[in-house]
């Protein structure tokens, strides 16, 4: 009971409604959409999130073509309100439609641009939005055509009941929101966003160049889909959610260039049943000029802007690619070499704890048990979380590094540490005793489902890290929405991360010791293992100089345990002793470096030399500048662009236990620094640690679920996707990766 009364603790925040509220964006909170109903009229729709409201005298028209104006529109009677911006007035809450007339001059095009003016406000945070303009693209049906012939191929049999519901189809701009942009000097990113139960049709994209003096798209680098039985087309590969596709480009060599990308297309949504009709959307694109000398050969010309793959997306095409037994294989290897990694490594005295509190009379086959559920706990929390990450972008470990909640499990291991000292056989008050002892006994693994609880809490708070691996699955679920394929590498990847775990688990229960002093000394030693596991997990929401005082403690008491300030017995008793000595010295340098204000446990004496002007050039560190927002972002990448500089993008946060590797190896090596410093890079640095509204914007936008990650921007402001790099790079590494993600 108290097992799950703890559990219920940690989990209770997820249940409860967050204490502020942010303001949803505008084209979130007021969504608009448009569609020709026939040749003379235009139906424009908002859909109004729950407490926002529109005021009537703000909402208006235009068209954004020539040769085709507006009438006056129909706007139905609001609810009347006495608002506290504009006094008594009449505003639209959940859905406002409007018909519009359409009035075309001889000549005009068929398709024109449709500006809506609006503003509106949060009745709930009591905030008003400035006004706000939104555009449609929409095409209106020949003049003598009728309503019922606009879509042709967008209207099912009469006997599809699923048409029930017209007006929740979407038009075709919401549910295939298209944009383009400039990778480099040679290649273009065309990106779809695909409403939830819609697709695109892999066989149907296009894309041309009209009138482009030469420039002309080579073949497009597609990812790989999902293939589907389709009731339209048979078996054929569709996207869901999203895509994003490479166009090489074969252009002469010339300078700046302003080019028209027409790109065609077809989709369906699933939910209705019916088949959107072809569609074309045309973008203006801005080419930085060519480093080229001469046009190649269309063939010649895709191999050579095909850039290269990175690490994540390498492995996603493995999955996509690759056998099932072959992928499973990889992904069981790889999370092999990840299990002595930072993130992983500390759930080894976790696990080990949990047996050793079994006492002397364990068997092999209750360890093997007790890990085994452990393991699989974890893995199916790992899986789990990574599907819904790759599908929402919702990454739930970043969620559970709340500060208490680190500070709860923290304290956990603190009272299981305590057990394995024998303190709860102290003469406490009666109830407190009982209590602890009780906690100790159930969560050190009495029954299989505590383990179970303590694996799944593990993975979800003590190793939050992002790796390549991980990500490549992530890209491959979310470009693909296949979860199956997706969550069994994910769950092959925690089986490797695991595997160790079930081998030292396995072993405990023929490795411990008999009844006797010896076993008295091995849970002592795994007292102190978890009580380092605590202190590392606290290291995430405490000030640095309260880590080094903690770990000074746990060092110098250890310390004491070992004898070292007591005289010792020839043989055994004096390795301990010297052991223990060390330990004592080196919690004395943690004191001294934490009174001197240092902040780094490997390195405690940092704040004393730099204090005392002895500091090496070996103690510099890169010079971030900070941002929060996409707002910060693109300011910075325009100011960067117009002085030539590349851009380092890093994202960091306080509980990433790699981006504080990246920070104390990687960052400070010398021939890091110089070598940005050579290519005079513009160093920014998102610290998504609050886990924010905006953070999950920021992360969003480069369709990351969290840090450790870095990007590189070129002087022309687009991303150098191909060189991220994803989780831990040591130095030298990380200098040969500059080289090219620089160039």
């Amino acid at each position: 009971m108290i097992r799950l009364l703890l559990l219920a603790a940690l989990l209770a925040p997820f249940s409860l409604p967050a204490s502020a509220e942010q303001p949803l964006p505008p084209d979130e909170a007021f969504r608009f959409s448009a569609t020709a109903i026939d040749a003379t009229t235009v139906r424009a729709e908002w859909r109004l999130a729950p407490g926002y409201y529109l005021y009537r005298h703000r909402v208006g028209f235009e068209s954004g073509t020539e040769g085709i104006s507006l009438g006056t529109p129909a706007l139905p009677k609001g609810k009347e309100k006495s608002d506290e911006f504009f006094g008594d007035m009449e505003a639209y809450y959940d859905r406002l439609v409007v018909e519009i007339p359409v009035e075309r001059a001889p000549g005009a095009p068929d398709s024109f641009t449709l500006i809506a003016h609006s503003q509106g406000c949060s009745e709930p945070l009591r905030l008003c939005y400035p006004p706000h303009q939104q555009r449609v693209r929409i095409t209106l049906p020949p003049a003598r055509a009728s309503a019922e012939t606009a879509l042709p191929a967008l209207l099912p049999s009469s006997g599809n009941t699923a048409w029930g519901r017209q007006e929740e189809l979407l038009p075709p701009e919401q549910a295939f929101a298209f944009s383009a942009e400039v990778y480099d000097a040679g290649t273009i990113v065309a990106r779809w966003r695909i409403a939830e139960g819609y697709y695109l049709y892999g066989n149907k994209f296009g894309f041309v160049i009209p009138g482009g003096d030469g420039i002309a798209v080579g073949e497009p680098q597609l990812p790989p889909g999902k293939m589907k039985d389709d009731e339209f087309f048979g078996e054929t590969e569709v996207y869901y959610r999203s895509v994003e596709i490479r166009l090489p480009l074969q252009r002469p060599p010339s300078g700046q260039l302003e080019i028209a990308l027409r790109a065609d297309f077809q989709g369906c949504s699933e939910i209705h049943g019916v088949c959107y009709p072809p569609m074309s959307r045309t973008v203006q694109l801005l080419l930085p000029p060519s480093a080229g000398t001469s046009a190649p050969a269309p063939r010649m010309a895709a191999a050579a802007a095909q850039p290269p793959l990175s690490e994540q997306d390498s492995l996603a095409n493995t999955i996509a690619t690759g056998s099932t037994i072959i992928t499973l294989v990889t992904f069981f290897g790889l999370g092999l070499l990840l299990a002595f990694t930072p993130c992983v490594f500390p759930m080894i005295p976790i696990l080990s704890g949990i047996i050793i509190g079994q006492g002397e009379g364990i068997t092999t086959w209750r360890a093997f048990l007790i890990s085994l559920a452990y393991v699989l706990a974890m893995a199916l929390t790992y899986t789990v979380a990574g599907v819904i990450a790759g599908l929402f972008g919702e990454n739930l470990q970043a969620t559970f590094q709340n500060p208490w909640i680190l500070v709860t499990f923290s304290l956990v291991f603190v009272l299981l540490a305590l057990s394995m000292f024998g303190f709860y056989e102290l003469q406490m008050p009666s109830f407190l005793q009982s209590k602890l002892t009780e906690l100790s006994r159930r969560q050190k693994g009495g029954t299989l489902g505590g383990v179970a609880a303590m694996g799944f809490l593990s993975a979800l708070i003590v190793g939050p890290c992002v790796a390549a691996p991980l990500m490549g699955a992530l890209i491959y679920i979310g470009q693909t929405g296949d979860a199956l394929l997706g969550g069994l590498a994910l769950f092959a990847l925690s089986l490797g991360m695991g595997a160790p775990l079930l081998a030292i688990g396995a072993s405990a229960g023929r490795l411990l010791p008999r009844a006797g002093p010896w076993m008295e000394a091995v849970k002592a030693v795994f007292g102190v293992l978890l009580l380092a596991v605590a202190i590392w997990m606290l290291e995430r929401v405490v000030p640095p100089a309260v880590a080094m005082l903690l770990w000074a403690l746990l060092f110098i008491v250890s310390a004491i345990y070992l004898g070292a300030l007591e005289r010792s017995e020839p043989g055994w008793g004096r390795l301990w002793k010297g052991i223990g000595v060390v330990l004592l010295i080196y919690g004395a340098l943690l004191l001294t470096g934490a009174a001197a204000g240092g902040k780094d446990v490997m390195q405690p004496l940092r704040g004393v030399l730099v204090a005392g002007g002895t500091a090496g050039s070996g103690t510099e560190h890169l010079a971030f500048r900070r941002i929060k927002s996409l707002r910060d972002l693109e300011r910075e990448l325009t100011n960067a662009g117009r002085q030539g500089r590349p851009v380092m993008l890093d994202f960091y946060a306080d509980w990433c236990v790699s981006c504080k590797e990246l920070e104390r190896y990687t960052f400070s090596d010398a021939t890091v620094i110089a070598s940005l410093k050579r290519a005079d890079t513009l160093l920014l640095q998102a610290d998504v640690t609050a886990n924010d509204a905006q953070d999950k914007e920021l992360l969003q936008r480069f369709n990351l679920i969290g840090p450790p990650a870095i990007l590189f921007f070129g002087p022309d402001m687009q991303e150098r996707k191909a060189w991220r790099v994803i989780g831990f790079m040591d130095a030298a590494s990380f200098n040969d990766h500059l080289a090219g993600a620089l160039r």
